[in-house]
């Protein structure tokens, strides 16, 4: 990712150009949990992203090296995202980002056994998570899911 002249070298500052916006971490989690990956799905969130909100955060992310797109495999019209070596990094972000959330918003829609089973078991769950990702599942969504993996 290029920087802007008198930006700051800080880590967590080159973090929050790349992924900061409210919208960027959703994109990733939607792979990541869900097993989305064209636009009209990611449009489907209910957090209700606007069009033109969605296709710049796509391209950023894809710019950041977070995202990579192609065909879509059964439809060739669309274009399908997954995450690089580089966007699956951001998982253990998300599962500590997922966890703190979860025990600290009293409304959380977030199963606290899984919560629970993430935390006891954090290494070998991320590492479950990345590689069931990275082989094009997620984490709930499909027959290949890491929930199915688990049984």
């Amino acid at each position: 990712m290029k920087r802007a002249n008198g930006k700051s070298h800080c880590p967590i500052n080159f973090g929050l150009e790349t992924f900061g916006d409210p919208w960027s971490l959703l994109i990733v989690r939607d792979i990541v949990y869900f097993g989305k990956h064209t636009f009209k799905e990611f449009l489907a969130a209910e957090e209700k992203i606007a069009p033109s909100v969605l296709s710049a955060r796509l391209t950023q992310l894809e710019a950041a090296g977070v995202l990579v797109s192609s065909p879509d495999e059964t439809d060739r019209r669309r274009v399908s995202y997954r995450l690089t070596e580089i966007g699956l990094r951001l998982i253990p972000i998300l599962v500590e980002i997922a966890g703190w959330s979860a025990r600290v918003d009293p409304e959380t829609g977030a199963p606290m056994d899984w919560i629970d089973l993430v935390d006891s078991r954090k290494p070998e769950m991320i590492a479950l998570i990345t590689e069931t990702v990275r082989a094009g599942g997620s984490v709930f969504a499909g027959e290949d899911s890491v929930l199915a993996k688990l049984g």
